[in-house]
């Protein structure tokens, strides 16, 4: 092997490496951005059952107050109904 060839080796070697790297650095950015998307993702699901939970617990508080209002209502007219049976 020649002195030039001895020297070229060594450099070959070296450009394989690099190019291995920059492959490498290339796909962890695509994963990286495919895990940042993901998570983005993830994020705006979590608001939206947020979102939902409270529209629930505010239909939920509303059922509830007319659930009460139906029940004083009820009792009211099963008293007018007992004065009836008294009378």
């Amino acid at each position: 092997m020649s002195p030039v060839e001895q020297e070229i080796d060594p450099l070959n070697s070296l450009e394989s490496r690099i190019q291995r790297a920059v492959q490498v650095v290339a796909q962890l950015r695509q994963e990286r951005d495919a895990a940042l998307a993901d998570a983005s993702q993830a994020r705006a699901e979590a608001a939206k059952g947020e979102a939902e939970i409270e529209r629930l617990a505010a239909e939920n508080k509303t059922l509830q107050a007319e659930r009460k209002e139906v029940r004083a209502r009820i009792e009211k007219l099963l008293g007018q109904i007992d004065q009836l049976n008294g009378a």
